[in-house]
């Protein structure tokens, strides 16, 4: 109870101390878009931005630390991404009638707009129809912000895991204690009471890895997740591609794990009607795809939608300009952060559980 007080706290002054980052005001003393603010703490980016001040100038400066830019366009590529945010801003009037702008660098012939890169035209220019742009764009393969955190949360698993696994190994069959300690009933429950509950007793060893790899990772990424909420995080569980793939290899693991009564009851139903089989076949096949789909809508809209509420709430403050709504929306906002820390656990237990459910389903015999 005290460890969740003093996290409570903690959350609550970095909350307020983060508050003003999000209040600064532009050159014309407009206020900050709180839109394009929470958009801009969600989305990916090709630069890690740690926070905005105001210059001695009167002028914003960025601080932010520049990552690699990797691309194959007639060979492969290599810079910082500085030299593309450092480079010329190009105003342009969108569909909507509002002032955008992109980012070009002659020299490198790239422009950066929305977060994605594109091969500037012979004007070193890029041509939009229908507000995107239609210039060609080379294969980005660069580190970005979600990719620097994907290799740090695999880093920081694997340091963690090994640490329990050598606790293991010096003290044999002793009680754990430090963070194996710690770790053990996760690897129980995940053992007892998902693995050998959904797919049985005689085959889920060999999947054990995979439940392990898929809880722990999920877990970890969304606690580093929370950051996002401040200058300087990674939203990687709220970014779709990352659940996509996570899907797709329970997918994989259930095509090739099924066994013939599994393929049997997609195509062949036993107990019904020749008809109603020919016409449940492709419903049941399309489940295949349906259900990891649903695993990868279900974690990416759940997280991402907690940052975009706690985002929401702070920039009320903004919104009215008054710092009174700060006794409303900051205790608003820490609630719902102390919130996340269950469902950052929550989806990593609902994710591994239901991957467990599909396999079983695939690897079960006929009874």
């Amino acid at each position: 109870m005290l460890n969740t007080t003093l996290k409570a706290f903690i959350w609550s002054l970095v909350l307020l101390v983060a508050a003003p980052v999000f209040s600064s005001e532009s050159e014309d003393g407009e206020t900050t878009d709180v839109n394009e603010m929470i958009m801009h703490h969600v989305k990916d980016a090709h630069e890690w931005h740690i926070l905005t001040i105001e210059g001695d100038d009167g002028h914003e400066k960025h601080i932010s630390v520049p990552l690699p830019i990797i691309l194959i366009d007639g060979g492969l590529k290599v810079f910082l991404s500085s030299e593309l945010y450092h480079g010329e801003h190009v105003e342009f009037t969108n569909t909507k009638g509002e002032k955008e702008h992109y980012l070009v660098n002659e020299d490198l012939g790239y422009g950066l707009y929305h977060e994605k890169i594109y091969k500037l035209n012979q004007a070193g220019r890029l041509t939009f129809e229908h507000g995107h742009p239609t210039n060609a764009k080379p294969l980005d393969f660069s580190i970005t912000k979600n990719v620097f955190a994907l290799i740090f949360s695999a880093i920081l698993l694997f340091v963690l895991l090994k640490a329990a696994v050598n606790t293991y190994k010096k003290d044999g069959m002793a009680p754990p204690k430090g963070l194996a300690k710690f770790i053990e009933p996760f690897v129980v429950y995940i053992r007892d009471d998902i693995a050998k509950e959904n797919i049985g007793e005689a085959k889920y060893k060999r999947f054990m890895p995979f439940l392990l790899t898929v809880f722990f990772f999920i877990w970890v990424n969304n606690l580093l997740g929370l950051i996002p909420v401040f200058p300087g995080g990674a939203n990687l569980t709220g970014n779709i591609s990352f659940t996509l793939v996570l899907a797709f290899f329970t997918m994989i693991l259930t095509i090739v794990s099924g066994n013939k009564h599994y393929w049997g009851h997609i195509f062949w139903m036993p107990g019904v009607p020749v008809p109603m089989k020919i016409f449940m076949a492709p419903i049941e096949l399309l489940g295949v795809f349906t259900k990891p789909f649903a695993l990868m809508v279900r974690l990416f809209a759940n997280i991402t939608a907690g940052h975009i509420i706690i985002l929401s709430l702070v920039g009320i403050i903004f919104t009215f300009q008054s710092a009174a709504w700060g006794f409303l929306s900051v205790p608003m906002a820490l609630f719902i952060n102390v919130l996340e820390l269950l469902v950052a656990f929550l989806q990593a237990f609902i994710f591994t559980m239901l991957s467990a459910l599909f396999i079983g389903a695939a690897v079960s015999e006929h009874h």
